[in-house]
């Protein structure tokens, strides 16, 4: 046999592959598009990893979401270490951090943190901690990282100035700010696109009400709106009823713009031919409105989603942060920005803006994702 036989010519290896992408599904080609999307990939892992920090956040968190440790308020973050030359007892290994001595400034009363290398404090994995319910349902007191001793202090992200752990209270945040930016975006959606789709694919009288109920909406200024919703509400709210009364709103709020969207495009489609044959053919109007019509601009829902996302977020932490959304004792990246805008407390404890940094890293994540979803589900590239 000889070499030639043995190695396909690029021409084959390229006709390979046109029949492979041939007989291959949407699905199919939309997934080997996304790969090509190096950024969108590895955005999409950090994604899929925040959700499973969603899933299992009592888990993931050293702490409770209630813990708090007056004795160490603002306290800087602990370096992990895996072996200690410094301690009472010469060379040890093992996964520890350095304890805390603490000194009071007698005129300004401020604490200041050092590390204390002779007081080691074993760290572990999956260490026995604070109890809590898995999904609410199945008891459990594992933690992935924590102290050996559970009275020991061990903040790996420096503490908040109610001596919160601020790793804990970022893995909580996390659950409440993504899932406010995704059921909100789900709801605003559901309304956008099914009245958007009625109101462009009928006209007439039908699509007057429709625009006149989006006018309506947007003539709402929205900081006027949160200030009266800050008002009205009653300070002693349990925070999960605020949280889905700002899911909601948020919801009303941003599903006019992508019902004008959906709506332009269905008044450019209801002519096309592929929607007269489908409705030859007998299809029914709720057949071809979202079975034909909707699908044919899938990209341009997939990249208004993907900013949508993250703007509902951002509109959650500013309005959180401001004091007029979700309020302590209730955990979101907002609520924990509070501290740090606050420049008495910013000076002597940046570590305050690390909730910034994950807003920053999750809102160009989705937008990434966006992207590469985008070009992947667009009809002309396949």
């Amino acid at each position: 046999m000889t070499v030639k036989e043995t190695e396909a010519s690029p021409e084959s290896a390229g006709a390979e592959g046109n029949g492979r992408r041939a007989t291959a599904s949407q699905r199919q080609l939309v997934w080997w598009s996304f790969k090509k999307h190096r950024l969108a990939l590895v955005s999409a892992w950090v994604l899929g990893f925040m959700l499973v920090v969603i899933a299992f956040c009592e888990f993931f968190a050293p702490f409770d979401d209630r813990h708090r440790d007056s004795e160490y308020t603002t306290a800087p973050p602990q370096v992990l270490k895996l072996w200690d030359t410094d301690g009472p007892d010469g060379f040890q290994w093992g996964l520890h951090v350095d304890g805390y001595t603490s000194e009071q400034d007698p005129r300004s009363l401020r604490i200041t943190y050092e590390a204390n290398p002779e007081d080691r404090v074993d760290v572990g994995f999956f260490v026995k901690g604070e109890e809590y319910e898995l999904f609410g349902l199945i008891p459990w007191d594992r933690h992935l990282i924590g102290p050996e001793d559970p009275e020991d202090p061990m903040y790996l992200l420096g503490t908040t100035t109610d001596g919160q752990d601020l790793l804990s209270q970022l893995v909580y945040a996390t659950r409440v700010s993504a899932s406010v930016g995704v059921i909100g975006v789900l709801l605003a959606f559901a309304l956008g696109i099914v009245l958007g789709a009625i109101s462009g694919y009928f006209g007439g009288w039908i699509d007057n009400v429709i625009q006149r109920v989006i006018e309506l909406f947007m003539a709402v200024p929205s900081i006027p709106l949160w200030l009266g919703l800050a008002a009205a509400l009653p300070a002693d709210m349990s925070p999960v009823t605020r949280y889905f009364i700002i899911t909601t709103i948020l919801a009303l709020v941003a599903w006019t713009g992508l019902a004008r969207e959906v709506r332009g495009r269905f008044l450019a489609l209801r002519g096309e031919e592929f929607v007269t044959s489908a409705l030859l053919d007998g299809s029914s109007r709720r057949r071809v409105m979202f079975r034909h019509m909707l699908p044919s601009f899938s990209s341009h829902i997939i990249a208004a989603l993907s900013l949508s996302i993250p703007s509902m977020i951002l509109a959650e932490t500013a309005l959180s942060w401001l004091g007029l959304g979700l309020r302590p004792p209730a955990v979101s990246w907002g609520v924990q920005l509070q501290d740090a805008s606050k420049w008495s407390v910013l000076s002597g404890a940046p570590w305050l803006l690390i909730p910034g940094l994950v807003v920053v890293i999750v809102v160009l994540a989705f937008n990434f994702v966006g992207d590469g979803m985008r070009d992947a589900a667009d009809p002309y590239k396949h």
